[in-house]
Parts: structure tokens; C-alpha cells; sequence
């Protein structure tokens, strides 16, 4: 079992920058990738960034320019470096981690609880 811890969330106004953290804990596992999601009331979970243990970043088209993910490897953590908040941007972010167990191998995808993201205009 992995389990993910998240903090960062809160309330800015909008213009306004939040910092997300998650760190990956448990035993017989290496991280291939990690990422963040977002879900507002009524919508679907959708992307908004993910990294892999090589450093590769993807983010979702409403984001870029404005979030930067970052990772440490070392520490099984994952940043989200949130700039430029726009009221659009409010809603509970997940942690995602895409996992290999080291013990018997496959490949397992673990959420966060979720920190919620309130950006006022």
C-alpha cells in the first residue's frame, strides 16, 4: 500500500499563488510518475499536471504558463507551483501516484484525500 499525503491548499484572491505538496509513503514500490487532478461539483476529475520519475511534464492547456510541477525523487514527493489563480481554478486537487511494486511487480495508481483550492475574485 502506498499512501499520499497532500498540503498546500487554501484561499487566495484571484492573481494570487498556492504551493501543493505530496509525499509518497509506504514500502516495495518505485514511482513512475505522479501527477495533480482537479474536480469541481458536478464535473469529472480531469488532469491538470503530472511528472515522471524522469523529470517528463505534462499539463492540461488551461494550466500551462501558469503551474509548474516539480518532483524529489528522493524525498517520493511532488510539487505543484500554482501562479497566476484565476476563480476557474477552484476545486478539490488530487494526488495521483502511478506506482511499480518491487516485491511482486505490476503497475498500481494511488490517490491522495484531496486539498481543496478556493480561489475568490
Amino acid at each position: 500500500q502506498v499512501r499520499l499525503v497532500e498540503s498546500g491548499g487554501g484561499l487566495v484572491q484571484a492573481g494570487g499563488s498556492l504551493r501543493l505538496s505530496c509525499a509518497a509513503s509506504g514500502s516495495h514500490f518505485s514511482i513512475n510518475a505522479m501527477g495533480w487532478y482537479r474536480q469541481t461539483p458536478g464535473k469529472q476529475r480531469e488532469l491538470v499536471a503530472t511528472i515522471t520519475s524522469g523529470g517528463s511534464a505534462n499539463y492540461a492547456d488551461s494550466v500551462k504558463g501558469r503551474f509548474t510541477i516539480s518532483g524529489d525523487n528522493g524525498k517520493n514527493t511532488v510539487y505543484l507551483q500554482m501562479n497566476s489563480l484565476k476563480p476557474e481554478d477552484t476545486g478539490v486537487y488530487y494526488c495521483n501516484a502511478n506506482v511499480e511494486r518491487t516485491d511482486y511487480g505490476g503497475n498500481y495508481h494511488f490517490w491522495g484525500q484531496g486539498t481543496q483550492v478556493t480561489v475568490s475574485s
